[in-house]
């Protein structure tokens, strides 16, 4: 169900950083999927990519993305700064695999979290974890960084394995869960499916839409069942306050 807006959700700037660090996890798919749900629901945002190489954002929503080298601090500044600009405005950056070191880095040293919260901008982090141990070993890291000072969203991400007990088990699911992170579950989605829509370099929106030639070339029942994969997709993300 759609949560009603409130008037903090429609003032209050905020940052959603997409990380899990390891690679192969599925950030950069929870970043285009964000993406497109901000661009259904006429949320303004600005979208960074800080894949130098293949940055998703910069393939799928060109329009909406701009690059960032996470390695110096006054293109990570921007994140902060565009954020600040507009009122209710929100800022989507998709961190490519070894870049949470340096985010830390300049988080701790420009006093991102002090400023964020005088400021009025709520940091969400979506810490996108497969069903391995590596990803238990990251988020016990993360929580040790930042204990209760991030707004956690753990996303169990199908796509890459569908058996958690390892999160659930470990403790740190529930260490998450108390310092107030939200779950949702990413389902998995037929592989061939994912393909064509990497291949043609299409959004979701057209992914869906466009039958036509140009576009990903998905069959009639591709297109249902990418359908019913967004439409459970888009419902987990009701649930958190982007």
């Amino acid at each position: 169900m759609n949560q009603p807006p409130t008037l903090e959700t429609l003032t209050q700037s905020k940052i959603h950083l997409i990380g899990g660090e390891k690679g192969g996890v599925g950030k950069s798919m929870v970043a285009r999927l964000l993406a497109q749900y901000f661009i259904d629901h006429a949320m303004p945002f600005v979208g960074y990519d800080t894949d130098r190489s293949h940055g998703a954002l910069l393939r799928y929503y060109t329009g909406y993305a701009s690059p960032v080298l996470a390695d110096r601090y006054e293109a990570l500044d921007a994140i902060v700064e565009s954020a600040a600009e507009e009122p209710g405005r929100r800022v989507l950056v998709d961190l490519a695999a070894q870049t949470h070191a340096p985010l830390v880095k300049w988080m701790d040293e420009s006093g991102v979290l002090d400023l964020a919260e005088l400021n009025g901008m709520a940091i969400h982090y979506w810490q996108v974890m497969d069903s391995g141990r590596d990803s238990v070993d990251l988020l016990a890291r993360l929580l040790d960084q930042f204990g209760a000072r991030l707004r956690y969203v753990l996303v169990k991400n199908q796509i890459r394995g569908d058996d958690f007990s390892q999160l659930e088990k470990s403790g740190e699911q529930a260490r998450a869960v108390a310092f107030g992170a939200q779950i949702i579950t990413l389902k998995h989605l037929h592989d061939p499916v994912v393909q064509k829509i990497d291949a043609a370099n299409a959004s979701f929106w057209a992914a869906k839409n466009v039958t036509e030639k140009g576009g990903p070339g998905l069959g009639l029942m591709e297109r249902q069942r990418l359908k019913m994969w967004l439409s459970h997709a888009m419902a987990e993300i009701d649930t958190i306050a982007v």
